[in-house]
């Protein structure tokens, strides 16, 4: 006979977090990460060692809504509701759409990619350069937190037993003048875990770098950026000169790190990875005219 688990399906998220101080469980939101973790042979139930929490109906992780030029978005929105809702990006959408099938999506939530920590994660490139905040509750009250500090390597994140993942915050995100692309690279172009994320976020005063940054997903432990190299680009005009591109370029390459695996080469994943940054670094879709 399986053995029983016990679970807990509360009606409001304080409840949730006050269980959650008592004991050390496993929070299930869609479950299409926790599963896939805890699967056993077929027909045999998972073996989940904690209880289990479920929060996916929790309205106060549910809601999206704008502060300003700041955009939260609820940890439990599954990706087909992040989908049809008007204030998400457009190119967040663009990477939403990019995740497993359409049955995936509507179960798997935004805040379950994040706390799931796969440098694969296809979200992720993104909201590294939307330079992302995550909101973070329990008992003893909220705090924030950069989701490049969270996310501190493969399935490591810095989130105490006691806390809930409650918002993801993009901050300036609705501001104008900003350019925003994502490319993922896969055996499809959905329903397939990423071979190279990239995302790449531009913004401009007339032909003038104001601010730049860079994201790669699946070539190291967790998402590769770097500040000091985005600096090099800090004040520079479109369009950029082949030996500003050559230098960032070369700064990438030393410190993306990819791996040999079963679903791709590190060579591969390094090569399309420059690939994919120089091409954005040409900037000829967004030229001043």
């Amino acid at each position: 006979m399986a053995e029983k688990i016990k679970s807990y399906r509360f009606n409001v998220l304080e409840e949730t977090l006050s269980q959650l101080n008592k004991e050390d469980c496993t929070i299930i939101a869609g479950g299409t990460d926790v599963m896939v973790m805890y699967k056993s042979r077929r027909g045999v139930p998972p073996k989940i060692s904690k209880p289990i929490v479920f929060i996916d109906h929790l309205s106060e992780l549910k809601q999206v809504y704008q502060n300003k030029n700041d955009l939260h978005i609820g940890a439990c929105c599954t990706y087909s509701e992040l989908l049809g809702n008007p204030l998400i990006p457009k190119e967040l959408k663009k990477a939403i759409k990019t995740i497993a099938a359409p049955a995936i999506r509507n179960r798997g939530t935004l805040g379950g990619n994040v706390c799931n920590a796969s440098p694969a994660g296809d979200t992720l490139p993104l909201l590294y350069v939307y330079n992302a905040k995550l909101l973070l509750r329990s008992v003893k009250g909220e705090r924030i937190v950069a989701i490049s500090d969270f996310i501190q390597g493969v399935r490591k994140v810095q989130r105490e037993p006691n806390e809930i993942l409650a918002e993801v915050i993009l901050p300036s995100v609705l501001e104008e003048g900003a350019h925003v692309v994502f490319e993922k690279v896969g055996n499809r172009n959905a329903d397939a875990i990423a071979k190279v994320g990239f995302a790449g976020y531009i913004r401009l005063n007339g032909d003038v770098i104001k601010d730049v940054r860079f994201a790669f997903g699946a070539v190291g432990p967790t998402m590769v950026r770097s500040v000091d190299i985005e600096k090099i680009l800090i004040g520079k005009t479109i369009p950029l000169s082949d030996a500003d591109i050559t230098q960032v370029v070369a700064a990438f390459e030393k410190i993306i790190k990819p791996i040999d695996d079963q679903r791709s080469t590190a060579l591969y994943r390094k090569t399309v990875a420059l690939n994919l940054l120089r091409y954005f670094l040409s900037m000829k879709q967004y030229q001043i005219k």
